[in-house]
């Protein structure tokens, strides 16, 4: 099993989150978006953007936001996995594990650092 050092993990937290702002685009503009033609939901996308520099950067004060930052997007998975039919709460099971997989990769590449 491959250890986990700060480069896995960073590698794994840019992969997630570009993958998250990529979902969240499609969700809301073509694949499943709330009204026909694409919703301003999709605007919910700018907080990851935001993120995105400092994460693509190693940038530890970044990594504690997006730790914080993420927790919106996984409730909203949640609440649309529980209330919304195929295919948006399929979208949202992936938003959950989107979610969850760069909080850890996030918390995780916290720690590697040293104090």
């Amino acid at each position: 099993m491959p250890r986990l050092n700060a480069a896995l993990l960073s590698a794994i937290a840019s992969a997630s989150l570009i993958a998250l702002i990529l979902l969240c685009l499609a969700w809301e503009l073509w694949l499943a978006p709330l009204r026909p033609g694409g919703s301003w939901l999709v605007l919910k996308v700018l907080p990851l953007l935001a993120l995105l520099f400092g994460v693509l950067h190693g940038r530890i004060y970044t990594y504690r936001w997006t730790s914080l930052v993420v927790w919106p997007y996984f409730a909203e998975g949640v609440m649309r996995l529980m209330t919304e039919s195929r295919p948006a709460a399929d979208l949202a099971a992936i938003e959950i594990a989107l979610a969850l997989v760069l909080f850890l990769s996030a918390a995780l590449f916290i720690r590697t650092l040293p104090p």
